[in-house]
């Protein structure tokens, strides 16, 4: 680096490839846009002269963590190295591309993904939102799939803090207002309070989308001649920066200006551009398409030139621009949304426009693919990118970070659960404080402003905890999705959180009646320059990793948001609490068989299946006493397939005619939800699984070990199910029975010997805590 300062070229004056090899002294704004001095060095040899200001531009944004994966890549290998041929058996897609893809059976294949858009959901709640879930629905469609439905795992902080309310209001009709305009049911996720989150809410969005095995199409540049075509919305000054959080007014011609960090949606522009791009790839008219997300231009450019085996020459002067006063590298990282890129040979070029004008789509060519093996790009006549594709989109910096196991981890681990309540009355008052605490409550506030059911095809959705959506009428074949993190449990111990996050998931798909077979992650932790935090990280995959092993089930794809933090590095609250979001895909060979999540009728019997365990460290109990430490729940991952395998045939088989997985908030939560869902009460005699267990009255209500379901049985399948369980070893206790009364009023949830709960006054409680905070 010199010392040297060369005054920046005036504004008229390009920065031409051929200026910027001229002039080596030219000091130029790496820092501010968020590069290191070895990554800028790094610029400089791999070009063998200083960046151009475009060029600049494009590396920063592509080398930003959130586009290049540098600090998480040495660890995401995991996932690959863990992955056995017999895993992939159903894989079509894995890792690498815009997302995974699932053969489901009869010629159908599912891909699906989760993205995060946490810190622009922050800045501006609705579009930050919005346009995550627009970005994670383009991710989907650019696979050659047909959107079908989404999810949204949310964190906020505290309930009752001034702040809260204004993200949870505008996220939450972010979420539903851009997935309803675009006709997209919401089919399930979680929402979960917490003062960790105050300054760092997460927005993590899953999409899933069907087509047949042909329909797959993968995104590169290949074919010498073939035409790069831009369509969709117009490019503007909006979320110039967003992915590297670019910001410096010392930028002049070529280089982003100060312009609004945040993107803004068009839901009702992307809905006519999923149908569009849908009637490309029926008519065969394009070689593949690329959604432009994070980075922009310079993302699906170096991309689909770095995935190809040639070159790619760009014109920026044809680009269709919503405010003509972008510069170059404005347009290069513009963010703005409901744009694509496709690839198309000359042949094809007409009818590829006759598609796009018949949706009234804007579309221009501004590129060519050519065997150069570089990526060039001019403006006003003037080359002002020559690089190789492939060091600005896969081949940048990649980062072995320090970490080391927290000093304070000894204590935090060290420091168990309260003591618990044994007197009834105590009993039963932490009961209804548990169903009315923020993470237990009633989450309709938030899902009744999603639309669940339109496009027809939802089998199961909220208040039932897993998703289901029919993919073939004629057969019935469908699909069920479940996103869970236990964000105290991977805080107590990364590895084992992160493990019992996918346990969860995995699950609640068989709890429904699901095969489980793919993952996909939304990986959420503080920050990788911090030893802590990236201990966290490398801990949670390599517990996720191995889980996904064990159970056999490969994860696709996913994503990682890092600098999810503002607190001192080392500090126990340096960051939010280490959220492994999971999401698990299960396929039925017919959705009509779901199993729901709530007693329906009254008359049949109740079995735990699993065993209690005294597992109360980070339980929802320990945190209404606001306390949080001890060591989480174990899991038992070959029991867990076991426990999987028997409910997927007891839900085939009609053994069962409802199921709850027994975790967070313990028995007690899910005998209530239970009994909540339907209004049908039930008694359940808790002397049964303490005599078996070994446990107290207060442990077995309120301890969230693993591996535990309730089920509800008719009386005449009791034999066939019991037989089966015991013939699997799987632990089971028939404890209970559901009871239909003559009035939903009078309807209620006893603990023989303890205490009873009315359903009313139950679900008065449970369904207050969200409306009377935002409504």
């Amino acid at each position: 680096m010199t010392e040297t300062t060369t005054p920046a070229a005036p504004a008229h004056v390009p920065d031409t490839v051929e200026n910027a090899a001229a002039t080596p002294e030219q000091e130029m704004p790496w820092a501010e846009l968020g590069l290191k001095a070895d990554e800028y060095e790094r610029i400089v040899s791999l070009l063998g002269r200083r960046p151009t200001a475009a060029e600049l531009a494009m590396y920063s944004v592509m080398w930003s963590e959130h586009c290049s994966y540098k600090s998480s890549k040495v660890h995401l290998r995991q996932f690959g190295d863990k992955t056995t041929e017999d895993m992939k058996k159903h894989l079509m897609v894995g890792i690498g591309e815009n997302a995974g893809v699932v053969d489901i059976g009869d010629g159908w294949a599912v891909t699906f993904k989760v993205e995060s858009h946490n810190h622009p959901s922050f800045v501006e709640p609705y579009q930050g939102a919005a346009t995550g879930v627009g970005g994670i629905v383009r991710d989907i469609l650019a696979m050659g799939a047909r959107p079908v439905a989404v999810m949204d795992e949310l964190r906020f902080g505290e309930i009752d803090h001034p702040d809260t309310s204004r993200v949870v209001h505008g996220v939450v009709s972010g979420v539903g207002g851009y997935g309803n305009s675009l006709g997209l049911p919401n089919v399930g996720g979680g929402v979960v309070f917490d003062s960790c989150y105050q300054g760092n809410p997460l927005v993590n969005a899953l999409c899933v989308g069907v087509m047949k095995h042909e329909d797959i199409h993968l995104a590169s540049a290949e074919g010498v001649g073939n035409k790069v075509v831009l369509f969709g919305a117009r490019t503007g000054g909006d979320g110039i920066g967003g992915a590297s959080i670019l910001a410096s007014e010392t930028f002049e011609d070529g280089v982003p200006a100060k312009r609004p960090s945040v993107q803004v949606g068009d839901p009702f522009m992307e809905k006519v551009l999923i149908e569009c791009c849908l009637e490309l790839f029926a008519a065969d008219v394009v070689q593949g398409i690329q959604d432009l997300g994070a980075a922009g231009i310079s993302c699906a450019t170096s991309e689909l030139a770095s995935n190809g085996s040639g070159g790619m020459h760009v014109w920026l002067d044809d680009v269709l621009l919503r405010d003509p006063t972008l510069n170059a590298g404005e347009i290069l990282m513009s963010e703005s949304q409901e744009r694509m890129m496709a690839v198309v040979t000359p042949e094809k070029l007409d009818q590829f426009l006759e598609i796009t004008g018949k949706w009234d789509i804007e579309t221009a060519v501004v590129g060519e693919v050519n065997d150069s093996g570089r990526l060039t790009i001019d403006h006003h006549g003037a080359r002002i990118v020559d690089v190789d594709p492939r060091t600005v989109a896969h081949d940048g910096p990649v980062y072995n970070r320090p970490y080391a196991r927290p000093a304070w981890m000894d204590g935090l681990q060290a420091d168990h659960a309260p003591s618990l309540p044994e007197d009834p009355d105590e009993l039963r008052a932490a009961a209804v404080e548990l169903l009315a605490s923020p993470n237990l409550s009633d989450r309709s506030w938030v899902t009744n402003q999603y639309d669940r059911y339109v496009q027809g095809n939802t089998a199961m959705a909220r208040p039932d905890t897993t998703g289901v959506i029919r993919v073939d009428e004629s057969t019935g074949r469908g699909v069920a999705i479940a996103t869970r993190s236990n964000d105290r449990y991977t805080k107590l111990d990364p590895y084992a959180g992160a493990g019992q996050s996918l346990a969860a998931a995995y699950r609640a798909v068989a709890i429904a009646g699901a095969t489980p077979v793919a993952v996909t992650d939304g990986l959420n932790f503080g920050s990788p320059e911090d030893p802590d935090s990236m201990w966290q990280f490398a801990e949670a995959i390599r517990g996720l990793a191995d889980a996904c092993q064990t159970l056999g089930v490969p994860v696709t794809g996913g994503n990682v948001s890092l600098y999810n933090g503002t607190g001192e590095p080392g500090k126990i609250d340096s960051s939010i609490n280490p959220t492994a979001i999971v999401g698990v895909l299960g396929v039925f060979d017919d959705v009509t068989r779901a199993t729901p999540s709530g007693w329906r009728e009254g008359g049949q019997v109740l079995y735990l299946l699993g065993t209690t365990r005294n597992e109360l460290d980070g339980s929802q109990f320990s945190a209404l006493q606001g306390h949080l430490g001890g060591l989480p729940p174990a899991v038992d991952f070959e029991a867990e397939k076991v426990l999987a395998e028997v409910l997927v045939a007891a839900s085939r088989d009609g053994l069962i005619d409802a199921a709850r997985d027994v975790s967070e908030g313990g028995l007690v939560t899910a005998a209530a939800l239970g009994s909540l869902r339907y209004g049908v009460g039930a008694r359940i005699v808790v002397d049964e699984i303490c005599r078996r267990d070994g446990v107290s009255a207060a442990q077995a209500l309120l301890s969230e070990s693993q591996g535990r379901v309730l089920v509800s049985v008719p009386r005449t399948e009791e034999p066939r199910l019991t037989a089966m369980l015991d013939a699997r070893g799987v632990p089971n206790l028939r404890v209970g029975v559901t009871y239909d009364y003559e009035a939903r009023s009078e309807a209620a949830l006893e603990f023989q010997g303890l205490f009873a709960l009315p359903l009313a006054e139950l679900e008065e409680v449970w369904a207050d805590t969200l409306p009377s905070r935002f409504a």
